[in-house]
């Protein structure tokens, strides 16, 4: 794919109008488990602290264990994703569970470990002590 020309877009079979509006044609190569670690964790705006801000609004503080991460990074290889499917398998993990956190008003953190992710458990809650 790396040498790849409007005219071999053509003989694919797209019509030339419409290889005639594409500018440029970028070869990409497959994220693997370590890139998509990263973009889970490392960008400024991650999907692991854009969860985290969410749950902050609710007084809960959110950690996945490195296990974790992992396994949502192997979901998304397995599944040949890519890194758009990782906010898919995040957000399949987290809809219930920001669902349950307005009625657990005690939760004070929330950890999810690879279990959770793999759905054999679910998330460990750690709850404020009440004096």
């Amino acid at each position: 794919f790396g040498q790849v020309h409007p005219e071999d877009l053509i003989r694919y079979g797209m019509i030339p109008e419409f290889v005639g509006r594409i500018p440029v044609v970028a070869n990409l190569h497959e994220l693997d488990h370590g890139a998509l670690v990263r973009i889970l964790t490392e960008p400024k705006n991650c999907l692991v602290r854009q969860y985290q801000t969410v749950l902050s609004f609710e007084g809960v503080d959110l950690a996945f264990t490195p296990d974790a991460l992992d396994a949502v990074a192997e979901e998304a290889f397995s599944r040949k994703v890519g890194a758009r499917g990782l906010r898919i398998i995040l957000e399949e993990l987290m809809l219930d569970i920001m669902y349950q956190i307005p009625s657990l008003p005690d939760l004070k953190e929330l950890v999810i470990s690879r279990e959770a992710v793999e759905g054999r458990v679910p998330p460990l809650p750690v709850v404020r002590k009440v004096s």
